[in-house]
């Protein structure tokens, strides 16, 4: 059930004190295929970014994001002090906003809108690039899939912000 816009809790949710930053894009080619770490990026609206596999699907994964914040423990959950941001696979690794707090809202990255659409949960392939217990080390941890509405570019160093 929807919050009241007007009750306490609503408004604490709202509330965000600054706007991110993009740190690092990456796209994936195909299902197998390693990360490709690019400058900059266009988002199709209702679909993906060019040159991931998800450009053509439904949307409501069209982008996957992480919190740059999250990154040591999931290094450290995994016991993987060395670990890189292609390895978890999602396409836009972010610093400085909450993205649990962009689940159910519109945002903006450069010119384009999305949504946040649902957690980004690991998969089974966490144990593969992450060793034994990467899958649970990601639990919590695995970011938000957003739907893109209105599409554009961006690039790193853009700034993330809610609408």
């Amino acid at each position: 059930m929807p919050l009241n816009p007007e009750s306490p809790l609503a408004k604490l949710m709202a509330e965000l004190p600054r706007q991110g930053q993009v740190l690092w894009i990456g796209l994936r080619p195909s299902r197998e295929a390693p990360m490709v770490a690019v400058e900059q990026v266009q988002a199709h609206g209702g679909g993906g970014l060019e040159g991931d596999r998800y450009k053509g699907s439904n949307g409501k994964r069209g982008i996957t994001l992480i919190q740059a914040e999250h990154l040591p423990v999931i290094a450290a959950l995994a016991a993987r002090p060395d670990l890189q941001q292609a390895w978890l696979r999602r396409n836009v690794v972010v610093s400085g906003i909450p993205l649990v707090a962009l689940k159910g809202r519109r945002f903006r990255i450069g010119n384009v809108v999305l949504e946040g659409t649902e957690d980004c949960d690991p998969c089974s392939r966490m144990e593969d690039a992450l060793g034994p217990g990467g899958y649970n080390a990601m639990r919590g941890h695995g970011g938000l899939c957003a739907r893109i509405i209105e599409g554009g570019d961006f690039r790193i160093g853009d700034p993330v912000e809610a609408l």
